[in-house]
């Protein structure tokens, strides 16, 4: 089975996760282009970092398939670690390792799965944390960074690796409101930049400002997706309607 042939790079079908009797995600089908951002909206606990998770081999699907750059990643005897280090993921919490500096967390990977020699790993977080307004953050440990200044490293750690897709999972959640506005600048960078991205988040003006398709998770399920537009100022689903009309409201 080939998801490039059509130019699709990551393609989810029927794909259903359950934590013993309670389905957290069911039916669910989600294609994703080369330079797509796919907004997740929905309310908390609908699925969408369970999602994410289970793109990102974290989490077992009972059932379903996940083709990714032409491969069925599903398949319980595929590399996990090499479909990882083909993506890239951030998380609410950071994540960043305590005892190593930043410029150690952004190069770790870099090195030790992609083999990439020291002094280019450098170079190449060098030029990431720059351009991220980082530069003189490079040997610091986390705990002396604010937290937007943590989210933006491990922004950079995952740019570092180069992925051909990016999962971001609600990276704004767990930050004061003074700081979000310069992640999301970043994030904002990235798509205009063409990079592919799958990101939950309850930033709706955001997520109307920079996706290709918004898809509205509820109790499991891709209730509907569409162009933002479409999704933001007339969604066909009630409850998408509901929704929008207490986040925004």
């Amino acid at each position: 089975m080939n998801a490039q042939s059509d130019g699709c790079l990551l393609q989810v079908t029927d794909l259903r996760k359950t934590y013993g009797d309670k389905v957290v995600l069911a039916d669910v089908d989600l294609s994703v282009r080369a330079h797509d951002v796919i907004c997740l909206i929905g309310s908390s606990g609908s699925g969408k970092s369970t999602l994410l998770r289970c793109v990102n081999l974290l989490e077992d699907i009972d059932d379903g398939v996940i083709v990714f750059e032409g491969s069925e990643i599903s398949d319980p005897r595929v590399d996990r670690r090499a479909v990882r280090s083909r993506m890239g993921m951030v998380f609410q919490s950071y994540n960043l390792f305590p005892h190593l500096t930043v410029l150690d967390n952004c190069t770790l990977a870099t090195r030790r799965v992609h083999g990439v020699p020291k002094n280019e790993a450098e170079q190449r977080a060098h030029d990431l944390l720059s351009r991220f307004g980082l530069a003189d953050q490079a040997e610091k440990h986390p705990d002396r960074m604010s937290g937007g200044q943590q989210q933006r490293a491990a922004l950079v750690r995952a740019l570092c690796t180069r992925p051909t897709l990016l999962l971001l999972d609600e990276i704004t959640a767990a930050l004061d409101p003074e700081l979000v506005g310069e992640v999301l600048t970043i994030v904002r960078e990235l798509a205009e930049q063409g990079t592919t991205m799958i990101l939950a988040t309850h930033e709706m003006a955001f997520a109307r400002d920079i996706a290709t398709t918004v898809c509205f998770l509820d109790e499991g399920r891709i209730l509907e997706q569409g162009p933002p537009a479409e999704i933001f100022r007339n969604p066909r689903e009630d409850r998408t309607r509901r929704f929008l009309a207490r986040v925004l409201g």
